[in-house]
């Protein structure tokens, strides 16, 4: 007999479980991995793309830090930015709704928007979709980093249940337990952002699925405070990102041809 307990949305099954979040959280499994790392004086972000053709538009200037350069790397706002793993179409429209209250919150209140609550406002709005008929959850989850004046540097991760947490280091996306359990063993406290950038590719080329890594099939973006005291997005360039590669001993540099 079928159980149909997985028929709607709002739903629960005899043991408490809701089928249709969890079917979201297994699309995201089936998605590109990301990792996040909270450092001493940043946050470090990493990806995996799946999309590496050529024919790919990507943008060649350093100012343009938009979702038309990037497929895994987000800027939320001045000072918050976000790694995504799952359905991107889903993700959009959450982005697009956190820049929105980001960006009313400075309106009101004539200063940036704290990062955790500007993450537990983004989160209210999914579990609305676990709870309501007619809708499905968000086939998206989240590491968000940011940095505001009341916590310094932050590191958030969401999943499709609207559930929300902080964490040191975190991974989502396929083989997200493999590489939390690598980031468990080998994390430190007080480490430097460098030291995060080394961890993370180190963790991420023996989790993915690809047999070799390189800098078209990653994306690496930091979130830290300039000498002027301003936070500071970055997306590193695949030049520099290839040249992190080599110098951490993540893949061989190329041959020299004569």
């Amino acid at each position: 007999m079928s159980r149909r307990y997985d028929s709607r949305t709002t739903i629960f099954s005899p043991e408490g479980r809701l089928y249709q979040v969890e079917y979201a959280m297994e699309a995201i499994g089936n998605a590109g991995s990301a990792i996040g790392i909270l450092s001493k004086d940043g946050v470090v972000l990493v990806g995996e793309k799946k999309v590496t053709s050529k024919l790919l538009q990507t943008s060649t200037s350093t100012e343009m830090q938009t979702s038309t350069s990037t497929e895994k790397m987000y800027k939320i706002d001045d000072h918050v930015a976000c790694a995504v793993a799952g359905i991107m179409s889903d993700a959009n429209i959450l982005i697009n709704t956190a820049r929105i209250q980001a960006q009313r919150y400075t309106f009101a209140y004539q200063e940036p928007m704290p990062v955790e609550q500007l993450v537990q406002s983004l989160c209210d709005t999914k579990q609305g979709y676990t709870q309501f008929g007619g809708l499905r959850p968000f086939g998206v989850s989240f590491l968000f980093a940011g940095w505001d004046k009341n916590y310094g540097f932050q590191l958030y991760m969401s999943d499709p249940s609207g559930n929300y947490s902080g964490w040191k280091a975190g991974a989502i996306g396929a083989n997200n337990q493999a590489a939390q359990s690598m980031l468990k063993q080998d994390y430190k406290d007080e480490i430097t952002r460098e030291e995060a950038v080394q961890l993370a590719l180190k963790v991420l080329s023996k989790t993915m699925d690809s047999t070799s890594l390189t800098s078209e099939k990653l994306e690496l973006a930091e979130v830290f405070l300039s000498p002027s005291g301003n936070v500071k997005y970055q997306v590193c360039s695949p030049d520099v990102l290839s040249k992190l590669l080599v110098k951490f001993g993540v893949t061989q540099p190329a041959a020299e041809t004569s």
